[in-house]
C-alpha cells in the first residue's frame, strides 16, 4: 500500500532535466528540459487495439477499455518524504481525435469532449506514469456497427519544452471471437484416473480467424500425458502451492470460420495424482495471427514439446449453449482427506509450568488445495484446562471465548495443506491449582463435509494431572472441558503472540502451512458462537452445536 503522497512543486533530485531548467534560471515554474536543451520526451500510453463484439460482451458498460496516461522519465515511487517528483512545469494539451470511428462504433471520450474529439490540458507532469492519468475511453457497438468495420483513434500532444510520442488505437468490430467448450467431470471419476478433455471452441464472432492459440493449465495435482510439438510447457514446482502446476501454450494454424465449432482431433489427456482433490484444469482458445503466435512459444520459462502436433477439426452440429468464455473443471471431486488432532498430557504441582504440544496432521490421501478460496485458513480451538493459565501460545493462536463460559485459543493452519502435512502447536501452561484430570478440549468444527468422512479424530484433549481412567489426551471421549480463568495481565499480553508457533516436517513447511506462517485475516470466535474456516468453507458454529455452511468460492479466470 502506498503511503500518503505529496506532489512536489520543485525538487532538486529530478535528474538532468530539472537541473538544466534551474541552471538556466527558469526557476521552479519553468519547463524541464534535458541537459542538451532538448525537450522532455513523454509518451502517451494506453491500449493500442480494441476488439468489439457484436454479441454485446464488451465488459461492464461503465468501465473504459482504454486508460490514457502520460509516461515521463523517472520513477513514480515517492521518496522518503512522500513527494512525487514533478519533471515538467508548463502548459500542455493532449488532443484525442476519434473521427475515424464515425459509423463504426459509439465513443465516450474523457476531458473536454465535443462529439468525436476531445482535449485534455495540464500544467504539471510527474515522473513515471502512475500519477499522470488523463482519463478513459469507452467504446461500444451501435446501430451502424457491422462485422469487419474498422477505425482508429489518434491521440497527440503539444506543449513548450516537451514532446509527446503519439498513440494510435485501432478498433475492430465483429472480429473472430472464440468461446470455449464447457467441461464436465465423468461419472465415477476418481483420483489417479486420466481425464480425456474434449477441449474446443466455437467462433461466435463476425469474421473468420486466422490461426488460434490454446492456453491450458493444471494445478499441482494434475499433469498432461502428451507433449505436443506445437506447444510449449512450463512446470512450476516451487514457491506457493497455489501457483504450482503446469502451464502450456499451443499454436494452431488454419482458418476458423465464423459460426463454426472446432475440437481437438484427439482429447487432451489430463492425469490426476493420487492426492488430487478439487484441482483445477482450465483452458482457453483465442484468435491470434500466426506471426504473433510464434513469439508466444518462446515466452520465458517455457520448454518446447517433443511429440506430434496438436490439431483441430470441425465439430458439426455444436450448440452455442455448450460454449462459454471461461472453461474450467475441478478434478477429481470424490477424493477425501483426513485431518487428525492429537492432544497432550502433563503432571505438575501448583506453580509448575508444563508443556503441551498439540499435533495437527493430514493423513490424506488428498491434499487440501483451497484453490477456489485462495488459501483460506483452517481453524481449530484449544480450551484451557481448569486450574491452569497459558503462559506461552503459538503465534498462530489467539486468545478468545470458545463458548459461553469457556476460554481458550483459536488456532489457524494455512492452506493449501499437503497430503502428508504434520504440524505442531506448542503451548506452555502454568498450573495455578492442582485439579485432578483437568481437561481442555482441542477440536475442529463438526459439520457434514463429504471430503472428510472420518471426523472421529477431529477432537483431542489437553489433560493435566490425569487419573489414568482411560480418558487420554488423544481420545475423543467427552472430558467435560471446563471454564478456565482468563490469563493474567502478563499472560494476556503474550497470549497468541509469543512463543514458538506451530512447526512441521518438510511436507508441511513446503506447503506454506506450518503454524508460524499466516495467510492473513481470519475470523475469530466470539461469545457463545463464531466462525471457523476449513478448506475454503466458512462454518458458522451455533451455540446448540448446529452448523451453517457458507460456500466461499470465487472464480478463477483462464
Amino acid at each position: 500500500m502506498r503511503r500518503h503522497i505529496r506532489r512536489a512543486g520543485s525538487r532538486a533530485a529530478l535528474g538532468l532535466a530539472a537541473a538544466a531548467a534551474l541552471t538556466c534560471g527558469f526557476g521552479a515554474a519553468a519547463p524541464a528540459v534535458a541537459a542538451d536543451d532538448a525537450p522532455l520526451a513523454v509518451a502517451i500510453t494506453g491500449e493500442n487495439h480494441v476488439d468489439l463484439s457484436l454479441t454485446g460482451d464488451n465488459g461492464e458498460p461503465s468501465e473504459p477499455q482504454v486508460t490514457l496516461r502520460l509516461a515521463a522519465p523517472g520513477s513514480d515511487e515517492p521518496g522518503d518524504d512522500g513527494v512525487i517528483p514533478v519533471v515538467h512545469h508548463g502548459e500542455y494539451k493532449i488532443k484525442i481525435d476519434a473521427s475515424g470511428l464515425k459509423g463504426v462504433a459509439a465513443v465516450k471520450l474523457p476531458c473536454a469532449a465535443d462529439g468525436l474529439t476531445a482535449e485534455c490540458s495540464g500544467s504539471e507532469i510527474n515522473a513515471g506514469s502512475d500519477y499522470n492519468r488523463l482519463g478513459g475511453i469507452r467504446l461500444d457497438v451501435n446501430s451502424e456497427s457491422a462485422a469487419g468495420d474498422f477505425g482508429s483513434i489518434r491521440i497527440t500532444g503539444e506543449g513548450a519544452g516537451v514532446t509527446f510520442a503519439p498513440l494510435t488505437i485501432d478498433v475492430l468490430v465483429g472480429g473472430p471471437e472464440f468461446k470455449n467448450r464447457k467441461l464436465s467431470e465423468p461419472r465415477g471419476f476418481e483420483a489417479g484416473d486420466v481425464y480425456d478433455a474434449p477441449v474446443g471452441f466455437r467462433n461466435e464472432g463476425g469474421m473468420a480467424g486466422d490461426g488460434a492459440v490454446l492456453r491450458f493449465h493444471g494445478s499441482r495435482g494434475l499433469s498432461f500425458l502428451d507433449s505436443y510439438g506445437n506447444c510449449a510447457y512450463k512446470k512450476t514446482t516451487d514457491g506457493p502451492l497455489l501457483h504450482q502446476g503446469v502451464d502450456a501454450i499451443c499454436t494452431v494454424p488454419g482458418t476458423f470460420e465464423a459460426g463454426t465449432a472446432y475440437t481437438v482431433a484427439e482429447p487432451l489427456k489430463v492425469r490426476t495424482a493420487d492426492f488430487a482433490l478439487a484441482d483445477i484444469f482450465s483452458y482457453g482458445f483465442s484468435a491470434v495471427s500466426p506471426a504473433k503466435a510464434k513469439a508466444l512459444l518462446t515466452e520465458d520459462g517455457y520448454t518446447p514439446g517433443t511429440g506430434g502436433s496438436l490439431t483441430l477439426k470441425e465439430l458439426p452440429g455444436a450448440s452455442a449453449a455448450d460454449y462459454t468464455r471461461y472453461a474450467e473443471l475441478d478434478l477429481p471431486t470424490s477424493n477425501t482427506y483426513d485431518l487428525v488432532l492429537t492432544g497432550a498430557s502433563a503432571k505438575g504441582k501448583a506453580g509448575d509450568t508444563v508443556k503441551a504440544d498439540i499435533g495437527f496432521r493430514n493423513d490424506g490421501p488428498g491434499w487440501i488445495s483451497a484453490l477456489r478460496s485462495g488459501g483460506e485458513s483452517i481453524g481449530f480451538t484449544v480450551a484451557v484446562p481448569k486450574g491452569a493459565t497459558v503462559t506461552k501460545a503459538p503465534d498462530r493462536c489467539n486468545f478468545t471465548t470458545i463458548d459461553e463460559g469457556v476460554k481458550g485459543y483459536l488456532c489457524w493452519v494455512s492452506t493449501p495443506l499437503l497430503e502428508d502435512a504434520k504440524l505442531t502447536f506448542p503451548f506452555e501452561l502454568r498450573i495455578d491449582k492442582v485439579v485432578k484430570n483437568a481437561k481442555g478440549k482441542v477440536a475442529l468444527p463438526s459439520w457434514d463435509n463429504p471430503s472428510e468422512p472420518e471426523q472421529s479424530n477431529n477432537t483431542a484433549w489437553i489433560v493435566l494431572n490425569g487419573t489414568g481412567d482411560g480418558q487420554g489426551a488423544g481420545g475423543a471421549t467427552d472430558g467435560g472441558s471446563s471454564a478456565s480463568p482468563s490469563p493474567s495481565a502478563s499472560d494476556g499480553s503474550s497470549s497468541g503472540s509469543s512463543g514458538s508457533s506451530g512447526t512441521s516436517g518438510d511436507s508441511g513447511s513446503s506447503a506454506g502451512s506450518s503454524g508460524e506462517q499466516g495467510s492473513g485475516g481470519g475470523l475469530a470466535l466470539t461469545g457463545s458462537g463464531g466462525v471457523l474456516l476449513i478448506g475454503g468453507i466458512a462454518v458458522v458454529v451455533l451455540g446448540a452445536g448446529a452448523a451453517a455452511v457458507i460456500a466461499a468460492r470465487r472464480r478463477r479466470t483462464v
